[in-house]
């Protein structure tokens, strides 16, 4: 064991995204200016419902939900991918990558399970809506953002515990801008098919069977609605598929990666920024944004903000 310690790896080679110097300076503007947006749609998001009663309700409850993960998926490997574009030798810690594998998973887990305790609340509001305040209390919205969280605390320490318990002690490169867990695992001494098999069962399988059951309930909410007004068929259409498009690109990366987690596609890369950071800037336009009742709401607070910034405390007074 003595030996191992001291043979392991004290450091990764990130390659990037890119080599080209003039495609890193416009990609890390282009990153800047995305995950800024999203932790301040996000956050603007997330005050805006906790600060407005009328929306502390179990759908805007779980939506809250949802911008506080995506604030902390955008920002596990974001930042520092920007500033390993000014980089000349692109490296992170052991400790480090071990991190970006654990919050990875941590936070893509919770959200798998978060989406689908949102798309239940939404299948009970819409072929419920009796039962709904009876089924959806708060006692069991607390709980299924509170299973979300556990769940995905669950995945990433299985994750973590297998990762920990590999041989690093030859080759440190990784080809991607963070560690994420089929190409790290690749570094390591031990046998590839068990490893493939491993992560197919797990992340890949979890991932595949999550979307399914995803659509499954877009498709049911679509049909319960069918016989409704032209327009509010339309209006549930439209919302459903803007939805199930964001819950395509955080899952379609996902499942590709993990199902297949051996392949050298050189696609895997621009999958990757699918879902740590165009999916956490998308999802508060797609499942918040688009709400009436929110973007009332978001005004509502912007116009007092800017009329309290607005208001002059007199120096002087004139008796």
């Amino acid at each position: 064991m003595e030996g191992f310690n001291h043979s392991r790896v004290s450091e990764f080679v990130l390659l990037g995204l890119t080599g080209s110097p003039q495609l890193q300076i416009f990609l890390s503007v282009m990153f800047s200016v995305f995950h800024l947006m999203t932790m301040l749609g996000n956050c603007l998001i997330l005050l805006t419902v906790l600060s407005t009663p009328h929306l502390h309700s179990p759908m805007y409850y779980l939506l809250s939900n949802l911008s506080l993960i995506d604030m902390c998926l955008s920002s596990f490997a974001t930042p520092k991918m920007i500033m390993d574009f000014f980089a000349q030798h692109k490296t992170i810690s052991f400790e480090g990558c071990i991190s970006q594998i654990f919050f990875l998973h941590l936070f893509t887990g919770t959200e798998i399970a978060l989406l689908i305790s949102m798309s239940f609340d939404r299948y009970i509001a819409i072929c419920k809506p009796l039962h709904y305040s009876s089924i959806m209390s708060q006692r069991v919205c607390v709980g299924l953002a509170a299973t979300s969280w556990t769940v995905g605390f669950l995945h990433t320490m299985s994750q973590l515990a297998f990762t920990l318990s590999l041989p690093f002690c030859g080759p440190n490169v990784v080809d991607s801008f963070f560690c994420d867990l089929p190409l790290v695992i690749q570094l390591a001494f031990i046998d590839i098919y068990v490893l493939g098999i491993f992560m197919i069962s797990t992340s890949g399988v979890i991932a595949l069977v999550s979307f399914l059951l995803l659509l499954t309930s877009y498709i049911t909410v679509l049909v319960t609605i069918k016989d409704h007004s032209s327009t509010g068929s339309s209006k549930a259409f439209s919302t459903c598929t803007a939805h199930f498009i964001v819950v395509l690109m955080f899952f379609g990366p996902c499942i590709f990666i993990y199902v297949w987690p051996f392949t050298d596609f050189l696609v895997d890369k621009v999958l990757s920024v699918f879902y740590t950071i165009f999916t956490p800037f998308l999802n508060p336009l797609v499942y918040t944004l688009r709400n009436q009742e929110v973007k009332t709401a978001v005004k509502k607070k912007l116009s007092n903000q800017y009329l309290n910034l607005g208001k002059t405390t007199p120096i002087y007074s004139v008796q």
